[in-house]
């Protein structure tokens, strides 16, 4: 509900604001819903003014999925300022030249995107740019991996320690997997290529490239003959039945993890979070100012503003996501020598970084990030990969998945049957 309003005050206030206020005036915000410290929009509405001595307004609207964000850009040409894309979609807007390059100079602020991890910078130019470098077109917003997030009582560490315990028949009806097929597919490619990995056939960084025919038919082959198992695929329940305990293991991100794992520790449920060590996907979400942008200068201030590390220390603590700056204010503020152990966490905060005692769940140990690569845009076999996704799920519904759909469908039949007769009920009464 709270999505909701926010999206209908957001257009409505598009639509007031375009009739009482100049475009200039105007900083038009497009973010995924639940992705930020909401009151930090109204303060940087407050601090852009005292920078520039110019007023400004957010419209703050949602989308859910990246395609269709892509879409509203690539074919409607809307004025989006800023947007919040994931990796892949940000190579495939560099391709399409759908991105502006993000001017850096503030001549009455500080640069804080300087406070990037070095970690992310260095993945960020990883991103096939076709030419051109991501860095100069995009600002890391937040970070994470894919693993289990797992039940401690019902499912051992080493139980998790590789992606095939989607096959183990103890958690049969019990596993949930997220409904996301490109952080589905690399992973389980990463199990399947455990050979040609340490022989040096391939390598990490080329199998996230690899949507090949072999390729695809290989994955879809594994992840039917486990679909049984699977309880059902999952948008964004899947942490909350953990927490319920409805479902022992999830095939999740780091960040939904997070979460469940608080959730779950206030009602007295164990959950734990696992990389198996076959290896994994990182993926990232990034600032971009498109093509069609109408308040560029207003964007990178407010790009620069989600930089501080003050800002992205209160976003992390709101969504429960991992921001991409580093630092040491941000180390600060998440070492827990009470909670966590020491790890290696130099790759992401410096070389004085190697023993801190922060959360695994959002900083991997050196160990296990070494064995993550960042997914790419699979391109014109995008097509490819969304058709085995659907073989997968559809074709192969586990038993489970028909009971659902069962009940779903029973439960319509009950309220068309109660809808009919509290109709007949109005209509006598009004018969009277």
């Amino acid at each position: 509900m709270k999505k909701i309003i926010f999206v209908v005050a957001g257009l409505v206030m598009s639509l007031s604001l375009c009739f009482s206020q100049s475009r200039e005036n105007i900083l038009k915000v497009y973010n995924w819903a639940d992705y930020i410290d909401e009151e930090l929009i109204g303060e940087f509405e407050q601090w852009y003014e005292a920078q520039t001595g110019k007023p400004v307004k957010i419209v703050y609207q949602l989308f859910d999925i990246n395609e269709i964000m892509l879409s509203k850009i690539e074919r409607g040409h809307e004025d989006f300022d800023v947007v919040c894309p994931s990796d892949y979609i940000i190579e495939r807007m560099l391709r399409a030249d759908l991105l502006l390059p993000i001017d850096k100079n503030f001549p009455d602020s500080i640069n804080w995107m300087g406070n990037l991890s070095p970690y992310i910078v260095e993945q960020f130019n990883k991103v096939d740019g076709y030419g051109k470098n991501a860095n100069d077109y995009a600002v890391g917003y937040m970070w994470g991996t894919t693993g289990y997030l797992y039940n401690t009582k019902y499912v051992t560490e080493e139980e998790v320690s590789t992606w095939n315990a989607l096959a183990n028949p103890k958690f049969a009806g019990k596993i949930f997997v997220k409904d996301a097929f490109r952080d589905v597919y690399c992973p389980i490619l990463i199990y399947l290529k455990q050979d040609e990995l340490k022989n040096g056939t391939v390598t990490l960084d080329s199998l996230m490239y690899d949507s090949s025919d072999a390729s695809i038919a290989l994955v879809e082959k594994y992840l039917k003959s486990v679909s049984g198992n699977i309880s059902g695929w999952e948008a964004d329940f899947g942490k909350e039945q953990m927490t319920k305990e409805k479902a022992w293991l999830n095939f999740t991100w780091s960040g939904d993890a997070a979460w469940a794992m608080e959730e779950a520790e206030a009602v007295g449920v164990s959950l734990d979070y696992r990389v198996p060590d076959e290896g994994s996907n990182v993926w990232f979400d990034g600032w971009v100012i498109p093509k069609y942008a109408k308040n560029v200068e207003a964007a990178r201030y407010f790009i620069d503003f989600m930089c501080k590390p003050e800002n992205a220390i209160r976003n992390m603590e709101a969504i429960g996501y991992v921001s991409a700056i580093g630092g040491q204010q941000i180390l600060d503020s998440q070492v827990d020598a009470e909670s966590f152990e020491p790890l290696d966490a130099s790759y992401f905060f410096g070389p004085d970084a190697t023993a801190v005692p922060v959360n695994p769940v959002f900083y991997p140990d050196y160990s296990t990030i070494q064995r993550c690569a960042m997914m790419h845009d699979s391109g014109d076999r995008t097509d490819l990969l969304l058709a085995m996704w659907s073989r997968v799920k559809g074709d192969n519904a586990s038993a489970t998945t028909y009971i659902i759909l069962a009940v779903a469908v029973f439960a319509l039949i009950a309220a068309l049957l109660v809808s009919r007769r509290n109709s007949k009920k109005r209509k006598a009464r009004r018969g009277r």
